[in-house]
C-alpha cells in the first residue's frame, strides 16, 4: 500500500466512519469500474452489506480527496517555482486535510503585483514594517523619514505604505483568520433591504418578506437563504453579512499589540485597514459560499428524495390505456396505446368551448375504446383537465374503464425532444405529450427517464443550485431507481436502458439497434452478441436487465447469472426441477444456506437470492390508485376556511409540502399543520403523489396562495 492510498482510506474513514475493510474493499470494487447498484446489491460479502448510500458517499469522499491531493500538487508546484518551499511548509501542505486550511497557507504566496502591499514592498518599505511589527520604538517617525525616496515624498506616505505591509501580513495570519472564522460561524447576521427604485416592481413582491430582513446566518433554512440568492440576483435587494465589528477588532488586536508606544497607533490603523479591506470581504465570501453549499446540498436532496418518489410511483401495468392531452381552443389529443405502450391511433376531439362539441367527443372516445379495447384512460392535469375528467366519466362504456388523472410536468419538454422526435419522426409535439401522458401511467419509471429531471418539477430552486452538483445527484437517483426496479431488455428504450449499470448510451443504443435487427433476447446470455458489450458490462449489468418468457426464468429475476450454478446445485440437493424452486416457499424456507457459503457467497447473497427466488421477477412498486378531486371545487374562488377536500402531494420541500387539490394553484401545508407535534422531516408524514384529505386553513386570493393542514382522517 502507498501513502496516498493509505491517506485516501483514512480520509474516507474520518468523514464516513465506515469500517476500515469495507472502505478499502469498496474503492477496491471501484477501481475495477463496479458501478454503486451493482456493488450494493451483488457484492455484500466485499463490503460487509453497506447500502447505495454508504457506498455513494465512499465515492464522494473519495473524488473530494482526489481533487484536494490535485491542488496540494498544484500549490506545491507553485511555491516550490518561487524558491519558497521549505521542508517544514512541503509537510505542511502535504499533510493538510481540508481545502480551507491549504489554501491559508498558500496565501502568502498568491500575491498580485498590485496590491498595495506589493507596491510598498517595491518602494523599500518593508524593513520599516517590521520595525512597527517589532514594537520597540518611540521613535518611528524619525524612522520613517530614512525610507523617503524617488517614490516616497514625505514620513506620511512611508508609514501608510509599511502599513499596507502589515495588512497584508495579518491578512495571512492562519490563527487570525481562523478566530474571526469562528466569529462569523457563531454570530454572523445575513440581512436584506430593497432596493428603493424597485421597490414597486410588480415583480419584486414575492420578495416582499425580504425588503427589510435580519436573521443569524447558521439559522438561515436553505429555503430561504436561495430566496434570498435569487431575490439579489434579479436585482432586487441588497444582502450583506453583518458582526460586532468593534469586538471582531479587539480579537485581533489582543493577537498583535503587545505593548503602547508610538507604533502601537500605527499597528492599530493596520489591524482596522486589513479587517476592513482584506479580512472581511474574504472571510463574509468564503462564509456565503459555504452557505450557498449547504443550501445547494438541501435543496438537491430534498429534490432527489421527490425524484426517487416519483420515479418510483405506482405504474399500472401492461395495459391497453387511451391517453389525452386535455385543451380548450385547440381540442384535446386523443391517443390509442397498446399494451406494449406503441400508439395505434390518434386524433383531436373538441368538447370544449369554443366548440363545445361534447356529443361528438362522447362519441368518438367510445368508439376508439371499443375498437382498440382500451382498459384505462389517462387524462393530463393540465388546463381543462377537470373539465376533460367530468366529460369521460358522463360516458356509458360497455365495459368497467378505470380513469385516472396523470401529472404531465415536463411533458411538453419531451414531445419537443430529440428523443421524443426519434421515436415518432411523423407525429406533431401534442401527439408526442398525449403519448407521455397515457406511458407514464403505465410505467412513470420508463417515461419519466426521457426527460431531464429538473424539469419534472418536483424540486425547489432547481435552477438557481450547483447545476453539476444536481445533475450527478439526480443521475444517481435515475440509476438506483432504475436498477432496483429492473428493465426488461426486449421493450426498454434507449434512455431507460442507458441508466443500467455498466450499460450507458451507446451500448443502450447498440442493444436496441441489435434488438431490432436480431429480434427479442430469449437468454441473458445472448446479451453477450450485442456489438462492444463485453465482459465488464455484462457483469454490471446483467442482474438488472430481465427476459420476460424467455427459456431459463432465472432470466426474469435480480438473481445474478453468476450465482445460476449455485441454484442449480440447490436444486439438485434437493432432488426437484429448477422450475420446482421458484416461487416454492415450502422448499426455499427449509435450503440449509449456511451449507452454500463460499470464498465469494455469504449468507446476506444467499438471503437476497431466496427472497428472490419467493417471487422470481414481482414489480415491487405500488399499483395505481384511481383517485377523484372534489368535483364542486373547480377554481380558487370556489374555496371555503374549513372546507375538507381530497389533493394528492405534487411536491415535497423542506418547509412543507404542497398539494394538487384540482384548481390550477396547489395548495401548501405548512411544515407545522403537517402533525400536532414537532416535525423534523416531511417526508417523514407525506409522500410524493400520496393521496389525503386536507382542511383548508387560509386563502389569499389576490396572491394566489392557500394554506392547508393535513387531516387526519
Amino acid at each position: 500500500m502507498n501513502f496516498t492510498y493509505m491517506n485516501l482510506i483514512s480520509f474516507i474513514y474520518q468523514k464516513t466512519q465506515l469500517p476500515q475493510k469495507s472502505v478499502e474493499n469498496t474503492v477496491a470494487l471501484l477501481s475495477e469500474d463496479c458501478t454503486i447498484p451493482f456493488i450494493s446489491r451483488y457484492r455484500k460479502e466485499r463490503t460487509d452489506n453497506l447500502d447505495e448510500v454508504q457506498i455513494g458517499a465512499i465515492v464522494q469522499f473519495k473524488a473530494e480527496f482526489e481533487a484536494l491531493e490535485k491542488r496540494k500538487a498544484a500549490i506545491i508546484k507553485a511555491v516550490d517555482e518561487q524558491g519558497a518551499l521549505t521542508p517544514e511548509l512541503k509537510s505542511k501542505l502535504k499533510n493538510c486535510s481540508d481545502l480551507t486550511t491549504l489554501e491559508d497557507l498558500y496565501l502568502p504566496y498568491k500575491k498580485s503585483k498590485k496590491t498595495k502591499a506589493e507596491t510598498a514592498r517595491k518602494n523599500g518599505l518593508e524593513p520599516l514594517a517590521k520595525i512597527i511589527m517589532a514594537q520597540r520604538s518611540d521613535e518611528i517617525d524619525f524612522i520613517a523619514s530614512k525610507y523617503l525616496n524617488d517614490a516616497i515624498d514625505n514620513e506620511d506616505d512611508a508609514l501608510q505604505g509599511a502599513r499596507h505591509i502589515i495588512a497584508e501580513w495579518i491578512n495571512e495570519r492562519t490563527d487570525i483568520r481562523n478566530q474571526l472564522r469562528n466569529q462569523l460561524n457563531r454570530h454572523a447576521l445575513i440581512t436584506t433591504k430593497v432596493i428603493k427604485t424597485k421597490k414597486d416592481d410588480e415583480k419584486v413582491q414575492k420578495f416582499r418578506d425580504y425588503f427589510d430582513f435580519s436573521e443569524p446566518l447558521n439559522r438561515c433554512p436553505s429555503h430561504r437563504f436561495l430566496a434570498i440568492q435569487r431575490a439579489e440576483k434579479e436585482g432586487f435587494i441588497r444582502v450583506k453579512i453583518e458582526i460586532d465589528d468593534e469586538r471582531a477588532l479587539q480579537h485581533i488586536e489582543r493577537r498583535i499589540i503587545k505593548s503602547d508606544n508610538a507604533c502601537t497607533e500605527h499597528i492599530e490603523i493596520a489591524i482596522a485597514d486589513a479587517y476592513k479591506r482584506l479580512l472581511l470581504p474574504s472571510l463574509t465570501n468564503e462564509l456565503l459560499k459555504i452557505a450557498r453549499e449547504k443550501a445547494d446540498d438541501s435543496a438537491i436532496a430534498v429534490f432527489a428524495k421527490n425524484l426517487r418518489q416519483l420515479l418510483l410511483g405506482a405504474p399500472l401495468g401492461e395495459k391497453r390505456i387511451l391517453a389525452i392531452d386535455p385543451g380548450f381552443r385547440t381540442g384535446c389529443k386523443l391517443v390509442c396505446l397498446d399494451a406494449e405502450g406503441n400508439l395505434r391511433h390518434n386524433e383531436t376531439i373538441y368538447p370544449h368551448a369554443p366548440q363545445n362539441d361534447s356529443k361528438g367527443a362522447i362519441k368518438k372516445i367510445s368508439s376508439l375504446v371499443d375498437a382498440h379495447k382500451i382498459e384505462a384512460i389517462a387524462i393530463g392535469n393540465g388546463t381543462g383537465s377537470r373539465e376533460t375528467e367530468r366529460l369521460v366519466k358522463r360516458i356509458a362504456f360497455k365495459n368497467p374503464i378505470e380513469v385516472f388523472v396523470v401529472n404531465e410536468a415536463g411533458a411538453s419538454i419531451y414531445s419537443a425532444s430529440k428523443i421524443a422526435r426519434e421515436e415518432f419522426p411523423n407525429y406533431d409535439v401534442t401527439v408526442r405529450g398525449a403519448v407521455s401522458i397515457g406511458r407514464r401511467l403505465a410505467d412513470p419509471l420508463a417515461e419519466l427517464v426521457k426527460i431531464d429531471p429538473k424539469s419534472i418539477g418536483v424540486g425547489q430552486y432547481q435552477h438557481d443550485v450547483d447545476q453539476t452538483k444536481l445533475k450527478t445527484s439526480l443521475d444517481t437517483v435515475v440509476e438506483s431507481c432504475v436498477n432496483s426496479v429492473g428493465v426488461n431488455i426486449n421493450t426498454a428504450s434507449v434512455p431507460l436502458l442507458s441508466y443500467v449499470s455498466g450499460i450507458g448510451s451507446k451500448l443502450a443504443e447498440n442493444i436496441v439497434t441489435f434488438r431490432n435487427e436480431n429480434g427479442a433476447f430469449k437468454t441473458r446470455e445472448a446479451i453477450k452478441n450485442v456489438p462492444r458489450l463485453g465482459g465488464k458490462a455484462f457483469e454490471q449489468g446483467a442482474g438488472f436487465l430481465r427476459i420476460k418468457d424467455g427459456e431459463n426464468p432465472l432470466d426474469d429475476s435480480a438473481v445474478h447469472p453468476e450465482s445460476y450454478g449455485l441454484i442449480t446445485k440447490i436444486a439438485k440437493d434437493k432432488g426437484v426441477a429448477l422450475s420446482k424452486i421458484l416461487g416454492n416457499k415450502e422448499i426455499l424456507k427449509n435450503i440449509p444456506l449456511e451449507h452454500y457459503t463460499t470464498a465469494n457467497v455469504g449468507l446476506p447473497t444467499l438471503k437476497d437470492i431466496i427472497k428472490e427466488l419467493e417471487k422470481p421477477g414481482l414489480d415491487r412498486r405500488e399499483k395505481a390508485k384511481i383517485f377523484t378531486f372534489d368535483q364542486n371545487v373547480r377554481t380558487i374562488e370556489d374555496l371555503r376556511v374549513g372546507q375538507l377536500l381530497p389533493g394528492i402531494v405534487n411536491n415535497i420541500t423542506n418547509f412543507g409540502c404542497f398539494v394538487d387539490i384540482g384548481i390550477k394553484e396547489s395548495g401548501l401545508i405548512h411544515i407545522s399543520n403537517l402533525a400536532d407535534g414537532f416535525v423534523s422531516d416531511v417526508n417523514a408524514h407525506v409522500g410524493l403523489q400520496q393521496q389525503l384529505i386536507v382542511k383548508v386553513l387560509e386563502i389569499d386570493i389576490p396572491r394566489k396562495r392557500i394554506q392547508l393542514k393535513l387531516h387526519k382522517s
